[in-house]
């Protein structure tokens, strides 16, 4: 198996790998926050980032990878960017409408693909950006029913988004800058994030709920549901790390309006949500937007390897032909001066 084929294998088994634990965590969460009322997202998220540590800090122990130190200054900031951004995602749906709030996440694209063109020269082509704008359409009609704005979430949405896309873009670049693989980046920033999360966590929930996470009841249900819910979320950031860091931050946000879409499905099968033509439509329509994605994203990688490859099958080809070696070199002399090798003249041979 060449080494793109093994790349193309992790990059599919990456997105597979997101896609079945970001379903999974939405049914428990759902499950939890919805019939349980434990409705702390913020604390339940920093829950999250510290069993995934736990989790990381014992296959390190086992030697599953190799702890790679790098700038602590860039892991401390990222870390930090990356809980700040999902306090202000969850403070956005406090302060919106569900419409409105949906309306940010949409927004999460058009932002990248703007700062990745403004500051990183990222030039997306036409084609990729009409698949995206056919994604969208259909992720705003399957999911977008309201939108009543108000300047305080109109504001937090507006950060929520630039940290989120800010954070999405960093994960990529820092992991081809320091040479690091998405475990050894998610092992360093998790603490940082929980830190974050867990500072902030009770003081937002308390905010947005009028509720005291430390005063909740927690029952033997409660507390299964948490517990499971928090070993999912060890697989949701660790696949979110390792797509993002094998594509980019555009193609994971396109992945998850594939969940989104997945969810409202199963929602419709398990749980029994209503469900409208609108949400058919749109579904349908997001689908289409992500199949013309995946395919143009496709084409172009294969043009990029066609066109990088074909210098060197030029200069493999002029090596291996001692005939053209000889009518285009020179030979070198010891004593590094250039002599020109003898032309063969093959009409003169003819008449020989």
């Amino acid at each position: 198996m060449s080494e793109s084929q093994r790349f193309q294998l992790g990059t599919i088994g990456a997105l597979s790998l997101s896609v079945v634990s970001s379903v999974s965590i939405v049914i428990c969460n759902k499950a939890l926050i919805s019939t349980l009322g434990f409705t702390f997202a913020t604390t339940l998220t920093s829950w999250h980032l510290l069993v995934t540590f736990c989790s990381l800090h014992v296959a390190l122990w086992m030697k599953l990878f190799e702890h790679k130190p790098f700038d602590p200054r860039a892991v401390m900031g990222f870390g930090i960017l990356n809980g700040t951004s999902i306090g202000l995602l969850n403070l956005s749906l406090g302060f919106n409408s569900v419409g409105f709030y949906q309306m940010t996440k949409l927004a999460i694209i058009p932002c990248t693909v703007l700062l990745e063109t403004l500051f990183f020269r990222k030039i997306f082509s036409r084609s990729i950006q009409f698949s995206l704008l056919i994604l969208l359409c259909g992720v705003g009609i399957a999911t977008v029913t309201d939108l009543q704005l108000n300047a305080l979430g109109s504001f937090l949405s507006l950060l929520a988004v630039i940290t989120t896309c800010v954070a999405q873009i960093m994960t990529n670049t820092i992991q081809k800058k320091f040479k690091v693989s998405s475990t050894q980046l998610l092992y360093q920033s998790c603490p940082y994030q929980a830190m974050t999360l867990f500072i902030v966590g009770p003081f937002l929930d308390g905010l947005l709920t009028n509720q005291n996470v430390f005063a909740f009841r927690y029952t033997p249900q409660v507390l299964f549901f948490i517990v499971l819910s928090c070993l999912i979320a060890v697989s949701v950031n660790f696949s979110t790390f390792l797509v993002i860091g094998k594509t980019s931050a555009v193609t994971y946000q396109v992945l998850g309006h594939l969940k989104t879409c997945l969810v409202l499905a199963f929602g419709y099968v398990l749980l029994h949500d209503p469900f409208r033509w609108r949400n058919i439509l749109g579904i349908s329509i997001a689908v289409v937007g992500m199949v013309i994605y995946s395919y143009c994203c496709t084409l172009e990688s294969q043009q990029k390897a066609n066109e990088a490859s074909a210098p060197l099958a030029q200069a493999k080809e002029s090596e291996s032909d001692p005939l053209l070696s000889v009518e285009n070199g020179a030979a070198i002399l010891g004593d590094g001066g250039v002599q020109k090798a003898p032309v063969w003249n093959s009409n003169k041979d003819l008449h020989a």
